[in-house]
């Protein structure tokens, strides 16, 4: 509270309402007042300050614009003030009133659309302050902060009218982190009505009312403005609260007022650099003032104060070569230079420095530290040009060879390695006048890699001495050559190997005549070794003749014929016939080249012509009756046509059925001589001859098909059809599909049959009324009349003291498969005197051991074991040749006609 000991009213102006009513809230009486547009007050009194600084805000006028639209508000004389949209007016000038004691403003509204105008007269009067500071100083006491208040004073005419005054309540500043005791006094709200009434202060705004509640509490009886906890700047730096003034029944008695609370800083809060690390670069060799990096702290204090405001400095340098002050920083903005020179990446290549922000303005005292580290590293630039470790390379490569590596140039180069200050680029400057060899660069060793990538002949020249110079891809810096270490002697030593012959020319080309005979010499073609130091021998070989036309001498190179030449041959093409031929030394190894014989062989008269097309069609009654033809040559002009058509003598119809007349040189008209033909085929012989200097003759036949036609001229007989329908290889197919159809259905016909008969071999044929299953499982009752009721059931169970003689006597298959050699279970007994069931079964042994489709082991044969204890004896056992002894089934007789019949089976009836 020491803080506020003194309140300092900045209340630039208080505003003096004349006419305005006494003892009641303008706002309370504007819903029951008609609105009346214009200013609010026709006069205003205003008690200011004497001095006024530029830009104040001075008094604000009250316009009621009842929604009629846009209204400007403007100053008159004197033009010393302007007035805003909100009717607030403002100082153009720093204003002095003092020895004026008064002055009068005019303040006009004009409506923009209506051109409608107001105005009202302002009143400048210096005037007391509201809150005395010094009283506030003397007494110790809590400020005060009124609302507006409104007093009584007599006009000229000796009426009264009530005064109204509005001020700008200045901030009120709470310093951060306060250690005083809680609630903590700021200020004292209140009003003038409060001494004939009894009001409620409050406030609301955020830290009141809103988050975060609770910080700022007022008394609501004394408008005792309180702190509950401490502030913090950093979090919220100023608070904007409204003050209400109420009655006991909850109505507004005052305009509330606005009060801003601003949270004074103190230094609280260390530097924070933004990096921990900071990394920066600055070339080597740069020289002093080049700048290299910028390390940047913040400060959550004000910056505003020297609580948020740093300083930098260098605590340490490492390493300290070639000094300890190598480098140093803009205390203010973090900027880091060099200030000595001396940097070279060969010898360090990175430095460390500790930087130290201090606020407080660096106050070593009172202000708070905190360190970074900075990196720098020195980039590397081209100050080391490449030197080759030796004066002289040396290297050997085959003759005619190309994109071999003959040696690799190795440099060394202090810079940093694979950048373009170390990358070497190797130049042939002397030795090599026709480019046969390059110097690429491996990217990895930086060596250069001599090529050679033009073949070198042995017999031209045996070795080579090329200079070679070394440079980086970028220049050097400035200041440094290239050293003599930079240029070196490379010699190439060219090895001879044996070459392959070869032939001159090649291709090579002759003329001739086609038709030469066998045996017949063309040429000589012959090839030469390359190897002029060695002794070798050439022999030739044929190694590509299509037509197989041609030989060649082995020693000599003579080529001569082995058939003869024809021109019309398919390998001929375009009148050329090629033919290779190989030409081989005797050296280690051997060697061979081959050479291209190319022959243009000439035409001679020696085929004759053919007809064509050899095969027409005419209709019987042809109109017109004439067929163009004309005739195929394969030799070519002047030995092919025109040509001379002629029909020949025999037989004899052939003149008298056809006529034969020239149309030009290559074409002629064939013509029947009657007026019909009858449907067939005919060959009509005609003679042609060529133009050649000995003319060639052929007698070729004319196919022609006469037939019937339709009304187009095309032919529609069955001939035709049947050429344009199926082929005799898909009639062929047709057939043999169907056979195999018709096989297949015979073979399914035969199975069904054969299943069938199956079926009724197994199939026992017994009466109906004999079957004895059918008499006795076969019914759909389940229980007979009265009559059918008096039976003993005891009976149908096998009794245990049945004679031990009286066993199953079971007959096996031989050709059955037993489940079980021995049996766990008792034997069943059979029934004495089996009867026709034993025939029965029997019978159905036979035809099973009978029945050739039946498998090797009879399922019906084969019995599950049913678990031991059955009294029931089992069906196996059942066998005409069984013997037990006698049983009496007389008893049967009385158990009902559904029983009748076993009695009759047996009871040893006479059926």
């Amino acid at each position: 509270m020491h803080l506020f000991g003194i309140w300092t009213l900045m209340a630039a102006l208080q505003v003096v309402v004349v006419g305005g009513e006494a003892e009641h809230s303008l706002s309370s009486k504007e819903g029951a007042l008609p609105c009346t547009r214009g200013f609010t007050q026709k006069e205003y009194i205003i008690e200011m300050d004497q001095e006024l600084a530029k830009g104040q805000a001075v008094f604000n006028v009250s316009f009621m614009d009842c929604s009629g639209g846009k209204v400007w508000f403007e100053v008159g004389a004197p033009s010393d003030f302007r007035v805003s949209e909100r009717g607030v007016v403002y100082t153009l000038r720093h204003l002095s009133l003092e020895g004026k004691g008064k002055a009068v403003v005019m303040v006009y509204a004009r409506d923009l659309l209506s051109k409608q105008e107001w105005k009202t007269r302002v009143h400048l009067h210096m005037g007391p302050q509201q809150v005395q500071t010094s009283d506030a100083t003397l007494t110790g006491q809590v400020p005060e902060i009124l609302f507006p208040w409104r007093r009584t004073v007599v006009r000229s005419d000796g009426s009264l009218r009530r005064l109204k005054r509005d001020w700008v309540i200045p901030p009120i500043n709470v310093p951060e982190n306060s250690r005083g005791q809680f609630p903590e006094d700021l200020v004292r709200i209140r009003s003038d009505r409060d001494k004939n009434r009894m009001l409620r202060y409050s406030v609301t705004g955020p830290g009141a009312d809103q988050p975060p509640n609770g910080i700022f509490i007022i008394n609501p009886i004394s408008g005792q403005l309180s702190v509950t906890k401490p502030l913090d700047r950093e979090h919220i730096s100023n608070f904007h609260l409204r003050a209400h003034a109420v009655d006991l029944n909850g109505n507004q008695v005052e305009n509330p007022i606005d009060i801003v609370i601003n949270v004074i800083d103190q230094n609280d809060n260390r530097p924070e650099f933004t990096h921990t690390i900071f990394n920066g670069s600055v070339p080597e060799g740069s020289k002093p003032g080049s700048f290299v990096m910028t390390v940047t702290a913040v400060d959550k204090d004000d910056p505003k104060t020297a609580n948020g405001m740093l300083r930098y400095k260098i605590l340490s340098q490492n390493p300290q070569s070639p000094s300890s002050n190598i480098f140093t920083i803009n205390n203010k903005t973090g900027d880091i230079i060099t200030v000595a020179a001396g940097l070279d990446r060969e010898k360090v290549t990175l430095y460390t420095l500790i930087i130290q922000a201090t606020d407080m303005e660096g106050n070593p005292t009172y202000g708070l530290s905190n360190t970074a580290t900075t990196i720098i590293r020195i980039t590397d630039v081209n100050d080391n040009p490449p030197e080759f470790t030796t004066d002289t390379f040396f290297g050997e490569v085959h003759e005619n060879r190309v994109n071999v590596i003959i040696t690799n140039l190795t440099v060394t180069d202090k810079d940093q390695p694979h950048t373009q200050a170390w990358s070497a680029v190797y130049r042939i400057t002397a030795g090599d006048p026709t480019g046969r060899f390059s110097i690429p660069t491996d990217p990895t060793t930086n060596e250069g890699l001599l090529t050679v990538v033009k073949p070198v002949d042995f017999e031209l020249t045996r070795s080579f001495m090329l200079t070679v110079e070394a440079e980086n891809e970028v220049a050097l810096s400035r200041g440094i050559h290239l050293p003599r270490q930079s240029t070196a002697t490379v010699s190439v030593r060219i090895l001879d190997i044996n070459e392959s012959p070869e032939f001159s020319p090649s291709p090579k080309s002759i003329k001739l005549e086609e038709g030469l005979t066998a045996r017949s010499l063309l040429t000589t073609f012959t090839a030469q070794d390359p190897d002029r130091f060695m002794r070798q021998t050439v022999r030739y070989s044929k190694m590509y003749d299509p037509a197989n036309w041609l030989e060649i001498d082995p020693v000599n190179g003579q080529i001569s014929t082995i058939a003869i030449l024809d021109r019309e041959s398919p390998y001929v093409k375009n009148n050329l016939y090629n033919v290779t031929f190989m030409a081989s030394d005797n050296g280690i190894p051997p060697a061979s080249g081959t050479g291209t014989l190319q022959m243009y062989l000439l035409d001679i008269n020696d085929n004759a012509p053919h007809v064509f097309p050899p095969e027409v069609e005419m209709c019987e009654k042809p109109d017109p009756n004439g067929i163009n033809i004309t005739a195929s040559d394969p030799d070519l002009t002047p030995n092919a046509g025109p040509f001379a058509f002629e029909l020949a003598s025999r037989p004899s119809d052939v003149r008298r059925n056809w006529t034969l007349s020239r149309i030009n040189g290559e074409y002629a008209q064939l013509r029947l001589r009657i007026t019909s033909l009858a449907s067939g085929i005919y060959k009509v012989p005609i003679m042609i001859t060529d133009s050649g200097n000995l003319p060639m003759s052929n007698t070729s036949f004319l196919r022609v098909k006469v037939c019937q036609c339709d009304h187009h001229g095309d032919c529609v007989d069955m001939e035709r059809i049947i050429a344009a329908g199926l082929g005799t290889g898909a009639i062929i197919a047709i057939l043999i599909c169907i056979i195999i159809l018709l096989v297949l259905v015979l073979l399914f016909i035969m199975w069904m049959k054969r299943r069938d008969k199956e079926r009724q071999a197994k199939q026992l044929l017994i009466d109906p009324e004999d079957d004895v299953r059918d008499n006795i499982l076969k019914y759909d009752e389940e229980g007979g009349g009265e009559e059918d009721q008096d039976y003993d059931l005891s009976q149908l169970q096998q009794p245990d003291a049945l004679e031990s003689d009286c066993v199953k006597v079971g007959i096996r298959r031989m050709d059955e498969r037993p489940l079980h050699h021995d049996h766990q279970y008792p034997l069943r007994s059979a029934a004495p005197h089996p009867g026709d069931i034993g025939d029965f079964i029997h019978e159905g042994l036979k035809a099973a051991d009978n029945d050739p489709t039946a498998p090797p082991y009879d399922s019906l044969l084969v019995f599950d074991y049913e678990g031991s204890g059955s009294t029931a004896g089992s069906l196996s056992s059942l066998h005409s040749s069984s013997s037990c002894g006698d049983q009496d089934y007389d008893y049967l007789g009385d158990w009902g006609p559904r029983f009748r019949r076993l009695a009759d089976l047996y009871g040893g009836g006479d059926d």
